[in-house]
């Protein structure tokens, strides 16, 4: 069984920066996408940033720029995020899927088929 644990969250500044980890154990596969969503109060669980088989990266348009996805061991994966704004609020978490390819699909929560219980970055301005 797969188990995906988050940590890193925090409270900091407006324009600091954070870096989120998500450690994968279980069984994953040779061939595995991982990513990370976040969750704001009262808002859907909205789609940051992916990380495919192949080590490419994905970013959605609001976190480019100031957020780095990367894949530091097999199955642990970093955010390294800066530069962080008050609308960065929220529960960030880690999902995956046995996958290799990225495609337009992965920014949709529904295509993972692992999650993480979720890490609390709260940014203040």
């Amino acid at each position: 069984q797969v188990q995906l644990v988050e940590s890193g969250g925090d409270s900091v500044q407006s324009g600091g920066s954070l870096t989120l980890s998500c450690v994968a154990s279980g069984d994953l596969g040779s061939h595995y996408t991982m990513a990370f969503f976040r969750q704001a109060p009262g808002r859907g669980r909205e789609w940051v940033a992916g990380i495919d088989d192949y080590t490419l990266h994905y970013y959605a348009d609001a976190v480019k720029g100031r957020f780095t996805i990367s894949l530091d061991t097999a199955k642990k994966m970093s955010l390294r995020m800066r530069s962080l704004k008050p609308e960065d609020t929220a529960i960030y978490y880690c999902a995956a899927v046995r996958k290799a390819l990225w495609s337009s699909q992965m920014p949709n929560s529904a295509e993972y088929t692992y999650w993480g219980q979720g890490t609390q970055v709260i940014v203040s301005s």
